[in-house]
């Protein structure tokens, strides 16, 4: 079994936001929604493979009771190809991205989210 969550530095929920990611050499913006969030990342379900390694901004429409999206900048650090529920549906991309430059606050926010569902 993958031991992911173990290692990391910041343990990530089971939270659905919404997310809007654009890649920093496209105009094209990928809306979706979060499988798991934590104050280190985020993972998302993409219908295309944007790239490893690959630079993104990102919108996050996090439900609290902030009034403000988080926007910060981040990076594919992990794909995993999978195909959707049936073996001949579309290919989709489980996508791990790491954020780089999240504010202190935001990341506070996104620990108290965190915390909370924990603590459930």
């Amino acid at each position: 079994m993958w031991d992911g969550i173990n290692r990391r530095q910041f343990p990530r929920i089971s939270f659905k936001c919404l997310i809007c990611i654009k890649k920093q050499d496209s105009t094209k913006t990928i809306s979706t929604h979060t499988e798991n969030i934590g104050a280190g990342g985020i993972c998302v379900i993409l219908n295309e493979d944007i790239g490893l390694f690959q630079g993104v901004s990102i919108d996050i429409t996090l439900k609290d009771e902030a009034l403000r999206n988080i926007k910060c900048s981040g990076t594919v650090v992990w794909v995993i190809k999978k195909h959707d529920a049936s073996p001949k549906g579309p290919m989709q991309y489980d996508t791990g991205i790491e954020f780089v430059d999240i504010s202190e606050g935001d990341k506070d926010r996104i620990t108290k989210v965190v915390d909370g569902q924990l603590k459930k």
